[in-house]
């Protein structure tokens, strides 16, 4: 059923049958925001994150690395830092992202990785100054970059609000907002 969903959203998102991009709204422990996703330029990415969106994977999970001046991160683990089970890794479209004008830059959104660049599942990241050497320049492990696919469209006070949250190394974690910043819940706005 879920290749079904994404294989019809990939569909969707390249045909262009979106009037206007769909819209991700974040409710969390510190107010909302809400995203506007780019489907057209990051088809694949939008799709991964969607099918996670759609089955309350990052409900109750919370930024677990946050870090004033540079970017939020979350969308991997649950309160007590247990990390959570995902779907396959996706291929990384940085460099077509790059290409489509989405660059790492304030309020946008992109995929949190490992060291292989087409290791990202669920975690991502929003940026929250530029942070253009995170942009794709070369198919090198150290070039590849991390895949833009959404910029924040409403409530970037909440998102530098979490920013500036204090923080705590928990075991092997660095960066952990002490209290918890929890996602309370992550719903889709289809656009019509």
């Amino acid at each position: 059923m879920h290749r079904i969903s994404t294989l019809v959203l990939l569909l969707l998102a390249t045909s262009g049958a979106w009037a206007q991009n769909p819209r991700v709204e974040f409710k969390t422990s510190m107010g909302s925001f809400a995203l506007e996703l780019y489907a057209d330029k990051a088809p694949k990415t939008v799709a991964n994150f969607i099918e996670y969106v759609n089955s309350g994977f990052y409900n109750g999970t919370m930024f677990h690395r946050v870090i004033d001046g540079f970017m939020i991160q979350g969308g991997g683990f649950d309160p007590g830092m247990r990390e959570k089970t995902t779907r396959a890794p996706i291929e990384n479209e940085a460099g077509a992202a790059l290409k489509a004008g989405l660059k790492n830059e304030r309020g946008t959104i992109a995929m949190a990785r490992t060291p292989n660049p087409h290791s990202a599942t669920a975690q991502f990241f929003i940026n929250v100054k530029d942070n253009g050497f995170l942009d794709y320049r070369d198919p090198s492990p150290q070039g590849f970059g991390y895949a833009v696919f959404g910029r924040v469209v409403q409530g970037m006070d909440t998102v530098l609000r979490i920013s500036k949250a204090p923080t705590t190394t928990s075991a092997q974690h660095q960066n952990v907002p002490q209290p918890p910043v929890l996602i309370e819940s992550v719903s889709l706005n289809p656009a019509k």
